[in-house]
């Protein structure tokens, strides 16, 4: 099981798991909640308290992780195999463009 903190601007929005039997799943955070209840990271993952569950990952999430030369150079740099997309999530998305950074929970807790 991996986990990934998820941070919208600088505030902690929520948690990105990846289970061991594949699913994925995003929980907002309960005081992101009460704080930011309109500043959803996307239109289709509105905040709410329910986590949303998914068997691929969420196409907001994938759209975070590079394409062409630039994920050919993250597949070789960190020997990460294209098609594991939560790891590709967590080596190359702690410094997104944009408002959304996803950090390896074990890396937040360094």
């Amino acid at each position: 099981m991996r986990k990934a903190a998820v941070y919208y601007h600088t505030a902690f929005a929520g948690t990105l798991t990846e289970t061991a039997d594949g699913e994925y799943l995003f929980q907002y955070d309960s005081s992101y909640i009460q704080s930011h209840p309109t500043e959803f990271l996307t239109f289709t993952m509105p905040v709410r308290k329910m986590p949303y569950r998914s068997k691929r990952m969420f196409p907001f999430f994938d759209g975070l992780i590079p394409e062409g030369w630039l994920l050919e150079v993250a597949v070789a740099n960190w020997r990460i195999n294209a098609n594991d997309r939560m790891g590709l999530l967590l080596a190359c998305c702690s410094d997104c463009i944009g408002a959304v950074s996803v950090i390896s929970i074990s890396d937040a807790n360094e």
